[in-house]
C-alpha cells in the first residue's frame, strides 16, 4: 500500500459551469486531493520538510480556485493535480471535485489521477 495523505472536502468558490451565467458567481466545489509519497523519511525524523505541508497544499487549491475561471470541472481537476505536482512534488495525486448543480443529485464529480 502506499502512503497517502489525504485532504477530504476542501471547500472551494470557483467561477465554473458551461454557459456565461453560470460563472457569474463564484458557487461552492468541495476538492479532494490525495498525494502518495513515502512517509520513511518523514517519521524516521519527525520532520515536516520531509513530507508535504497539506496546509500549504489547501492554501494554494483555495487560492487557484478563487483566483480562477473554468468551463468544465475536468478542467478545474486537471489545473489542482498540475498545481500539486508542480509545486508539492509528490509521487501521485489524485483529485475529485464536487459541484452541487443538479437539484436531483447529491453532487456530480470528476475524479482524476497524475503521476510525476
Amino acid at each position: 500500500m502506499n502512503d497517502t495523505i489525504t485532504i477530504a472536502d476542501l471547500e472551494v468558490r470557483a467561477r465554473v459551469g458551461v454557459p456565461d451565467e453560470e460563472r457569474a458567481t463564484p458557487q461552492r466545489l468541495l476538492l479532494t486531493v490525495e498525494m502518495e509519497q513515502p512517509f520513511a523519511e518523514a517519521t524516521a525524523g519527525d520532520a515536516i520538510e520531509a513530507t508535504i505541508d497539506y496546509h500549504a497544499v489547501t492554501l494554494a487549491l483555495t487560492e487557484m480556485a478563487e483566483a480562477g475561471e473554468w468551463r468544465l470541472i475536468e478542467k478545474l481537476a486537471e489545473d489542482a493535480a498540475t498545481l500539486v505536482l508542480t509545486k508539492f512534488q509528490p509521487d501521485c495525486v489524485r483529485v475529485e471535485v464536487k459541484k452541487f448543480i443538479l437539484p436531483q443529485t447529491r453532487h456530480v464529480s470528476v475524479r482524476i489521477e497524475r503521476r510525476c
